[in-house]
């Protein structure tokens, strides 16, 4: 029963270190307002995780391992590659603007953090190792024409990227119907589909 409760209580505080850092971003965390979140002691947020940075680091592995999750979900539905890829691309896309803000922030905050790079840089591979099997999939189907699965996947999450920055950091000047249209566009580059393909997604 203690370990469950144990459990329960990192939780919960990893819950209010994302709270936090979605509305303070990460330089502005305290470990004092995750503990006043939750209205208990700081001493019980380090006795939990040590040190501020730990918590942030837990915090950010736990959202990427929701985001994984969703993928993998994603990824075991049947379909043609085409329609499965759209999918994909649009779960990575910037429609989900929480979550885009703190891998903006964990971006940003990774440059100076070996920890925090790690738990990224392993999240962005696995989605991107997951558009290159599905453009792959999708050659080998006659779907895709496409000499370089593995360019084009890292071309068209890296699109992804530099739009997701622009609709969450700079709104106004993209909008998530702008990024549909433009990746449609990538991909018809890229990968030879029609622009009617998008029809009925």
């Amino acid at each position: 029963m203690m370990r469950k409760a144990v459990a329960v209580r990192r939780e919960e505080i990893v819950r209010a270190a994302l709270a936090q850092i979605r509305s303070r971003g990460i330089s502005g965390v305290r470990a004092a307002d995750v503990a006043h979140a939750l209205d208990v002691s700081t001493a019980l947020i380090f006795y939990h995780f040590g040190t501020l940075e730990t918590l942030v680091i837990e915090a950010f592995r736990q959202a990427a391992e929701h985001e994984l999750a969703k993928l993998n979900d994603e990824l075991g539905k049947a379909g043609p590659a085409d329609k499965r890829l759209r999918a994909v691309l649009a779960l990575y896309g910037p429609s989900h603007h929480d979550n885009w803000q703190l891998w903006i922030e964990a971006g940003a905050a990774a440059m100076r953090d070996a920890a925090l790079r790690a738990v990224l840089q392993r999240l962005d591979l696995r989605w991107r190792d997951a558009v290159v099997a599905l453009i792959a999939e999708g050659v080998g189907a006659g779907t895709f024409r496409c000499p370089d699965p593995h360019g084009a996947a890292w071309r068209l999450t890296a699109l992804l990227d530099g739009l997701a920055v622009q609709v969450v950091a700079r709104q106004g000047t993209v909008t998530t119907g702008d990024c549909d249209r433009w990746v449609e566009q990538a991909m018809a580059y890229e990968l030879g589909c029609r622009p009617g393909d998008q029809e009925g997604r």
